[in-house]
């Protein structure tokens, strides 16, 4: 049996003109690398930890999330990912000042 995924989405309203909706589609994130990819936590607990308690979510299994993500080219999934921020430069020494000239009158 295929291990359940809890994967954040986003919802939109989709006001109709036959009333009101909603849409629901996948949060997708990039690797460090810049290729896109989804992402899938192991818990509702564990999605919360790093998204926010506030992020919706829905239950799939590994090769359904495959197969929704194919036709978008990606093919990275992440189980239970870390925050992993861009490394950050460290900022270069300011250049020291230039000396400044004294002017004499004469």
């Amino acid at each position: 049996m295929a291990s359940v995924w809890h994967v954040p989405v986003t919802t939109t309203d989709t006001g109709s003109t036959f009333g009101t909706g909603s849409t629901t589609a996948l949060r997708l994130f990039r690797l460090r690398d810049g290729r896109r990819c989804a992402v899938g936590f192991s818990s509702p607990e564990a999605l919360a930890a790093l998204l926010g308690p506030d992020q919706a979510h829905t239950e799939l299994a590994e090769p359904a999330l495959r197969d929704l993500t194919a036709p978008l080219r990606v093919d990275a999934l992440v189980l239970d990912p870390r925050l992993v921020a861009p490394p950050v430069a460290t900022p270069a020494a300011p250049p020291a000042p230039a000396p400044t000239a004294q002017l004499q009158h004469r």
